[in-house]
């Protein structure tokens, strides 16, 4: 209903969340059809790596407001789940160490 009226963007907040796996497939193959269908411009918020990984043309992770990595053109379409989710707990491990901790092991161990 959301596309009937062809919106300028089109926002998504985790449109397949409440779902099965199944009808979850069903509503994310959809969606990517009507993009693409209609040329719509669509924000979509998901924790579904493999959605994240299938349906846009461009993928940016944030974390605490701020963009973390930027995944387009080439690089977008080499980009797998897995790589998703190890940058994500790359991400999530930097917050646990402080700047002269993360120093002190860079040099120690890289």
């Amino acid at each position: 209903m959301a596309t009937w009226l062809k919106p300028k963007l089109l926002l998504l907040d985790e449109h397949t969340a409440a779902l099965d796996p199944k009808s979850a497939a069903k509503v994310a193959a959809l969606t990517k059809q009507i993009i693409e269908k209609d040329k719509l411009t669509a924000l979509m918020v998901t924790h579904s790596m493999q959605q994240a990984v299938d349906l846009p043309d461009r993928i940016i992770m944030m974390h605490r407001g701020r963009i973390v990595e930027n995944y387009q053109r080439g690089r977008k379409s080499r980009i797998r789940a897995p790589d998703l989710m190890a940058t994500f707990d790359r991400v999530q491990k930097r917050e646990l160490f402080d700047e002269s901790a993360l120093e002190m092991l860079n040099v120690q161990f890289v």
